[in-house]
């Protein structure tokens, strides 16, 4: 059946219409950073290892709140009011008593601090100290990482020279050479030892961990300063600072994201082995050092031991997991 001369043409004019309005939203572009957000946010295992993380920077900020929430603190002298004399354990709590809400998890031996206490003290620790050196080893790779692949000649290898003698350097021994320094200046002086040990340990974490990815961005930056966007900016005699921070740095942002969120797990971890070896934070609660104390008493009080155990292991897993979803979301390669 044929259709009037004038609703033939409304339909033939709607018709016209519809594919124009479907093309303008076809057409809407998205950048990487914007594609790699929505590949995040349909991640389930990256959405759930975001609220663990949050969780545990939120127990790090709030652990003054959450200790006087639950009544526990950190003790500077033992009490006899809470030490047995006989055991050094805790007079309620486990191991020796059941539980009570006065300390979830019991305390200290012979110290009398509250290990709920020592638990969240240790996660602001172990946060604070892995986030500072892996800010300031991103600041420096990136840095070093520019200037070695943008320059040619002696200061090029200069800079190479210099990254490879940092990867030749042991972790361990440069952590162990530089404890007793710093024993031997502030042993005298509890508070001033605590503050050189704390930064100290980011010093130490932030002077063997930035060589990776300053070659991973010189490599990065080899490939970009013979685009024609950056070879027109030297030709017009934009300086070459503008050119490293405006034109280079803002194409390296995935290798960069992905940097951080590896090594932020990896720095959790080497926090937590320094201090267990002994040669970490001993002034402040960590992690670490609680499981240096757990670990000979294990048999008599195992969940001293597995508190911190199972928090190292929950935080680092976490972190990896998103760190691994972040670097499958910026890989243009990938399809999730």
């Amino acid at each position: 059946m044929a259709l009037p001369p004038l609703e033939a043409e409304e339909s033939l004019h709607h018709a016209d219409e519809l594919p124009e309005t479907v093309s303008e939203e076809a057409i809407h572009g998205r950048s990487p950073m914007q594609i790699a957000f929505e590949r995040l946010r349909h991640d389930k295992v990256a959405i759930f290892s975001a609220a663990v993380i949050l969780f545990f920077i939120l127990v790090a900020i709030f652990a003054p709140l959450i200790c006087k929430a639950f009544g526990v603190e950190l003790r500077a002298y033992p009490g006899s009011e809470i030490i047995d004399i006989n055991t050094t354990f805790g007079k309620v709590g486990p191991p020796d008593h059941g539980f009570t809400w006065d300390h979830p998890l019991g305390v200290e031996r012979g110290t009398g601090n509250d290990l709920l206490a020592e638990w969240v003290y240790g996660c602001r620790t172990s946060l604070m100290v892995a986030s500072i050196a892996t800010i300031l080893s991103t600041a420096i790779g990136i840095l070093i990482g520019l200037v070695a692949g943008f320059s040619h000649g002696w200061l090029d290898r200069g800079l190479t020279f210099v990254v490879d003698l940092f990867l030749s350097f042991p972790f361990i021994l440069g952590a162990l050479t530089l404890a007793p320094i710093i024993y031997s200046h502030w042993a005298g002086d509890a508070s001033k030892l605590g503050v050189a040990q704390f930064w100290a340990l980011i010093g130490v974490l932030t002077i063997f961990t930035w060589m990776p990815l300053a070659r991973l961005i010189r490599g990065e930056v080899f490939s970009l300063r013979e685009r024609e966007f950056i070879q027109a900016a030297r030709v017009i005699g934009v300086p070459t600072r503008r050119i490293l921070f405006k034109e280079l740095l803002p194409n390296l942002i995935a290798p960069i994201v992905i940097f951080f969120s590896l090594s932020l797990p990896a720095l959790v971890t080497a926090e937590a082995g320094l201090a267990f070896l002994g040669i970490g934070l001993t002034e402040r609660p960590s992690w670490g050092q609680t499981i240096n104390k757990a670990v000979p008493y294990f048999d008599q009080f195992p969940l001293w031991l597995w508190a911190p155990v199972l928090g190292v292991m929950a935080l680092v897993l976490a972190l990896n997991l998103l760190g691994d979803a972040i670097r499958d979301a910026f890989d243009p390669k990938t399809r999730r």
